[in-house]
């Protein structure tokens, strides 16, 4: 097998690109930078109009979503990432609202065209095959469907295994590049985030498989689990949190009925600890996003549970996760692909999990959403939410039951103000001021 490979520059590989034509990068810390600087200077010289730039959430600078480039590059993201919220807000950027689990449909059936694909690859092994690393996601997907294929070949990008490796031939045009790959740190869980993880740790038994994403509250419960046995991991992304708890042989993977003994994941974003873990290691499958957040796929898994967030839940259950308001904030990501499949699961549980109140005290249990807000989970699919404050299970109850139920976890603070907007929306009924108000 050859495996040499002749290389390019950044600058002569994006000369590909033609105005009018859709670019996808690989996401979060896979995005490639050389290839995007590159772009962005044949932006400036006046070379390329009407680039549509798509891609997940990427870490590092987003130079492409810059208003100066109004008219050169249009990014149309599948997510709002911190990079790129202000341009978004303010209608520079756009975003496509889709499911997770289908960003790679949007290419695969043609939707969203893909002419170049910008992605980064570890160095090819003796068989010629390269590992998409940290970014299967849609990425697999535009690497199907790009008219051509640009990939940074980069000695940092981890060897995983899965669907992430692909054969050289699939690529058109190679660069080198050795940046090392973008790190995200965590902060310790604080005092209210811990009192969340250990309510979460409470619903999860011994030989869950779970999912959780990324940030303080999902390492808040992963470190509440050291004593558990046998957990699975099937998730969208996970990052440092899980380590310790491979270490210690409490995630083994041995009750999961897909991909037993395996962690499966589609992207990652952690800190090198993370990066080196997954590099030739058999024991981690980084698997297509169509795959990883099929709720049919995760709900053969039993006692499957699911561990994301909210901006805001309104007092009927629904729950708010992509936007502020009118405001996009992020998008639906995996959410509803993992609240649907744990749903489905024989003793699965799907749990909403966020802190009573913002950091500018703003109850996020709130009587209606904001005016205009978008609707992540509906009131239909949500069954558990869970703050400092206790976990309550909305499933199978009624609007004035539930709205009893998430005002007892509200910050107290709120809840006298939650109470009288229930009364107001309940209360000429007399029925729910008999049945509620009474036992305040």
């Amino acid at each position: 097998m050859n495996t040499q490979i002749k290389f390019t520059t950044p600058e002569e590989a994006v000369k590909v690109i033609k105005s009018g034509d859709h670019v996808h990068l690989s996401s979060v810390a896979s995005a490639p930078q050389c290839l995007i600087n590159a772009m962005c200077k044949r932006g400036e010289a006046g070379e390329l109009k009407n680039v549509h730039v798509h891609h997940l959430h990427t870490e590092g600078p987003a130079p492409y979503a810059d208003p100066k480039f109004e008219g050169i590059f249009q990014l149309d993201s599948f997510f709002v990432g911190s990079n790129v919220r202000k341009v978004t807000q303010s209608g520079y950027a756009d975003y496509i609202p889709v499911f997770l689990s289908e960003t790679q449909k949007l290419y695969r059936c043609g939707a969203v065209p893909c002419n170049v694909a910008m992605i980064q690859v570890c160095p090819p092994d003796k068989h010629g095959y390269v590992s998409l690393g940290t970014s299967v996601d849609a990425t697999l997907a535009a690497v199907e469907c790009a008219d051509c294929v640009i990939a940074v070949v980069n000695k940092h990008v981890p060897r995983a295994f899965g669907q992430a490796m692909i054969p050289m031939s699939k690529i058109d045009i190679f660069v080198e590049d050795d940046t090392p790959l973008v790190e995200a740190k965590f902060s310790e869980p604080n005092e209210i985030e811990t009192a969340i993880g250990k309510h979460c740790a409470e619903l999860i038994g011994d030989g869950a498989t779970l999912q959780m994403g990324i940030g303080a509250i999902p390492n808040a419960v992963l470190s509440q689990l050291g004593n558990h046995k046998n957990l699975g991991i099937h998730t969208e992304m996970f990052a440092d949190g899980v380590l310790p708890l491979v270490e210690k042989g409490v995630i083994n993977g041995e009750a999961k009925k897909t991909d037993p003994g395996k962690m499966v994941s589609t992207f990652l974003m952690g800190s090198q600890a993370v990066y080196d873990f997954i590099d030739d290691n058999p024991g981690v499958l980084m698997m297509d996003v169509g795959y990883t957040n099929d709720p049919y796929i995760i709900s053969q898994n039993d006692n499957f549970v699911a561990i994301n967030s909210a901006l805001q839940i309104d007092l009927t259950g629904q729950v708010s996760a992509d936007s502020l308001g009118t405001k996009f904030w992020s998008g639906a990501g995996g959410q509803i692909d993992f609240v649907y499949g744990a749903s489905l699961s024989k003793g699965g549980k799907a749990i909403i999990a966020m802190p009573a109140i913002t950091n500018k005290g703003v109850s996020k249990i709130c009587p209606t959403l904001l005016d205009g807000a978008g609707v992540v989970t509906s009131r239909f699919h949500v069954h558990w939410v869970v703050t400092e404050y206790g976990a309550v299970d909305l499933y199978g109850k009624s609007m004035q039951e539930r709205a009893r139920l998430l005002i007892s976890i509200a910050h107290p603070s709120a809840r006298e103000e939650l109470d009288r907007a229930a009364f107001e929306r309940w209360g000429s009924h007399h029925h729910y001021v008999k049945k509620y108000m009474s036992e305040k």
